[in-house]
């Protein structure tokens, strides 16, 4: 099993509660886990970490609390940081503010580059940067009670973490999706579950988790080669034609099926039994 103390970083508890199983808990629930800058940065350091590490095979991405997933970006503490102008030059300016959104755009796209299937349950308040770090996830829940909003036209921005750029990979209703973004208004898990945003609602946060790490749990039971290849696979195909992800999935598939855990997944079918994988 990982060890926790190899992932010890502000404003997140990172545990295993399950043999492979990383739980990592956004830890910051006194404000509503919205983000401060070290919070991107720490984010991408864990993910970056947990996706090479040989002792997990899957992910689960909860808000500390009952309040809130994530409210967002910190708003205040932002206005004294990086929003901050550096220089009185527009392209000066320019140039710096660029830096400063592709840097962050970088640590979300560190949980969907993570070669780990990643879970995350939204509940209560998921307004904003929830929807890009959820989007940036492979599978999610909600409960009863979660609300969404993509939120940032109300602050006087077009979202530019990652919402804009996934939402319309995962929902198919360009309409709606415009609709949401373009008003900020807040919606509900039914509405999410309609559009497809979410798999599953849960009755609450802790049937929510419980439900998640039963299949965080599920999936870390199968060939770590097989789960990385269909996530890798997967995302490949999603920005391409069929015809590239065919191409694509016949040679990653070239080297893979090459693996032991083919010979190992059949034969425990063939035997009744349950097959075990070694560490990848």
């Amino acid at each position: 099993m990982a060890n926790p103390q190899d992932y010890n970083y502000n404003f997140y508890n990172v545990t295993f509660p399950a043999e492979y199983v990383a739980h990592v808990e956004i830890n910051r629930p006194e404000k509503l886990n919205a983000f401060v800058e070290e919070m991107w940065q720490n984010l991408a350091l864990i993910f970056r970490k947990l996706s090479h590490d040989p002792n997990v095979r899957a992910i689960l991405l909860t808000g500390a609390g009952d309040r809130a997933f994530t409210a967002g970006l910190d708003v205040q503490a932002a206005s004294q940081g990086f929003l901050t102008t550096p220089s009185s030059d527009p392209a000066r300016t320019a140039t710096a503010n660029k830096r400063h959104i592709l840097d962050f755009q970088e640590c979300i796209s560190a949980v969907e580059k993570c070669e780990k299937p990643v879970l995350c349950v939204l509940h209560g308040i998921s307004f904003g940067l929830a929807l890009d770090l959820s989007l940036s996830c492979d599978i999610r829940f909600s409960t009863t009670t979660t609300q969404f909003s993509v939120k940032e036209v109300d602050i006087g921005l077009a979202a530019d973490i990652g919402t804009l750029s996934r939402l319309p990979h995962s929902v198919g209703n360009m309409s709606w999706i415009k609709e949401i973004a373009l008003s900020a208004r807040v919606f509900g898990s039914e509405e999410a579950l309609r559009v497809g945003l979410v798999s599953r609602v849960l009755g609450g946060k802790g049937e929510a988790v419980g439900e998640a790490l039963k299949l965080a749990g599920l999936i870390a039971t199968k060939s770590p080669v097989a789960v990385q290849g269909t996530k890798e696979i997967l995302n490949y195909s999603r920005d391409r034609t069929v015809a590239d992800g065919l191409h694509y999935t016949a040679v990653w598939n070239a080297a893979m099926l090459q693996t032991q855990d083919l010979k190992d997944a059949m034969l425990s079918g063939l035997q009744k039994r349950k097959a075990t994988f070694s560490k990848l």
